[in-house]
């Protein structure tokens, strides 16, 4: 079980890692979301899988015994609560992004950074990597 368990954690922190590299917003929103999903699944795993019997201490022994552990279910639990507000408060602010835009891919919405020229915020990148902007024509301005 705990195999199948460690199996599916890494596919989904696979599809997670390629959907957020990708250059698509909306996937980069959905890769994240499925990394956390994998996170919440780790914990969950710690808290003994197989265990049927309930989390209640008999009387007079201190130790739990071969029952699960309900502190990792409870905070699973408010972790899935949590990843879901996020990631729609994130699909909310791509989908804005996306109309202010009129794009969605990532490498287009490259000119909204700062021009290497500008007085105020002068981009960080070495002059090696600086992407051209869409005003400059052979890297002149026009």
């Amino acid at each position: 079980m705990i195999w199948l368990l460690a199996l599916t954690v890494f596919v989904t922190v696979s599809a997670g890692a390629y959907l957020a590299l990708s250059r698509d917003m909306f996937r980069c929103v959905l890769g994240i979301g499925m990394m956390g999903a994998a996170a919440n699944l780790m914990l969950f795993a710690t808290g003994r899988l197989g265990s049927a019997q309930p989390a209640i201490v008999p009387l007079g022994e201190q130790v739990l015994g071969e029952a699960a552990n309900s502190v990792p279910q409870a905070l699973v639990l408010t972790a899935i609560v949590i990843g879901f507000a996020l990631i729609c408060f994130a699909l909310v602010l791509v989908l804005r992004l996306i109309q202010v835009a009129d794009t969605d891919d990532a490498e287009q919405l490259r000119h909204a950074e700062p021009r290497p020229d500008d007085p105020v915020k002068p981009p960080y990148t070495p002059a090696a990597l600086e992407p051209v902007h869409p005003s400059m024509v052979g890297g002149k301005k026009p």
